[in-house]
């Protein structure tokens, strides 16, 4: 940290800074320069006491962090970036995985039906609500543990990972024994409660940047999971509130680039729930694998029209396998290669409900 001193500060005034650096358990190096007079405070910030308290100071005009909020994410304390297994897969190597299915489970054969689908056209992950946070009270809420019991059939007929949003702590004892990663939405991202529980289960979490939070703050939450011990955690760009309403959320494909660049965690998009339509789902797909997203979440659904939720944005079988064929050549040019699917399915075992 910098402190930096008033232009007023005397002698006496910057070795009582100087001092309580050294009560708060840095090493204060004192830099005078012609108009202000600095402090550095060398030490660790994860252990010791926080400087931005001695803002309070009189003699104090502002305390400014030198490395980054987020330590254990950021490329400062790992350059490389960090590898999050889900089932078979891999994220942040040179394989690019597609999520595809729907917003929320409805029944074994619409399930069974967009699994094989996206599985035939390259998808390596299996999306689907079986708990559903709704703006409205009123909306479709999601089939529980009936919606967790098809997608373990799923799992087992076609071999894929399953990926679903967990909502309550309450809910993650019957989750643990099906789902591969775990969803945190947007509305969750600050729920650092639910957070430390899912670091706890040792289990990948792919966090969903929030509807109004800023990339420093989706970090952070990824910064929670990573301190409670768990950093196998994918981040996911799925468009922010602005007030564009030519599209459901504005798609900050900044995010990815700056996430790429300033934290060790790979990084995924969810063009779906950015754009609110699919004639554009293609664009902004091929937009961010060139950002240097790792992999995309796609929203299909065998017949859009007749979804429980988020049918205009869902794309059908059809157009899901030419968005596939469409990203290839950016996936190309990038050195990127589209991961294959598992063959055959997941065997059964006693641990399996």
């Amino acid at each position: 940290m910098i402190i930096v001193l008033k232009a007023i500060a005397t002698k006496e005034d910057i070795q009582s800074v100087v001092d309580e650096v050294r009560q708060c358990g840095y090493e204060p190096h004192v830099i005078t320069g012609v108009a202000r007079t600095v402090v550095a405070a060398v030490g660790d910030e994860t252990t010791q006491q926080t400087l931005e308290t001695l803002a309070s100071l009189p003699v104090v005009e502002n305390v400014l962090p030198i490395q980054k909020r987020y330590k254990l994410v950021s490329r400062e304390a790992q350059a490389e970036t960090t590898l999050v297994h889900a089932g078979r897969h891999c994220f942040g190597a040179r394989d690019f995985h597609v999520i595809a299915g729907p917003c929320s489970v409805e029944n074994l054969e619409q399930m069974l039906s967009v699994a094989e689908s996206a599985k035939a056209a390259g998808a390596t992950l299996l999306r689907g609500g079986a708990y559903k946070p709704r703006t409205s009270p009123y909306d479709f809420q999601g089939l529980g543990e009936e919606g967790l019991a098809i997608l373990h059939e799923v799992k087992q007929r076609t071999g894929l990972p399953i990926v679903t949003e967990v909502v309550s702590e309450s809910d993650l004892i019957p989750m643990l024994k099906i789902v591969d990663v775990f969803q945190i939405g947007a509305r969750n991202m600050m729920n650092y409660s639910l957070l430390a529980a899912l670091a706890r289960t040792g289990k990948p979490v792919l966090l969903k940047r929030g509807l109004s939070a800023t990339i420093e703050e989706w970090f952070l939450a990824a910064e929670y999971l990573a301190k409670q011990g768990n950093s196998q955690v994918i981040l996911c760009e799925r468009g922010i509130r602005t007030f564009e309403c030519a599209t459901r959320n504005t798609f900050d494909i900044s995010a990815i680039a700056i996430a790429k660049q300033e934290c060790n965690l790979p990084v995924i998009a969810d063009p779906s729930h950015a754009a609110g339509r699919i004639d554009i789902i293609s664009a902004l797909s091929r937009a961010a694998i060139a950002a240097g997203a790792d992999g995309l979440m796609i929203e299909v659904h065998p017949h859009p029209e007749k979804a429980a939720s988020d049918g205009p944005q869902s794309l059908n079988p059809e157009q899901f396998s030419l968005l596939m064929q469409d990203i290839l050549p950016v996936l190309s040019a990038c050195g990127r290669r589209l991961s294959k699917p598992d063959n055959g399915t997941v065997k059964t075992d006693a641990t399996n409900p």
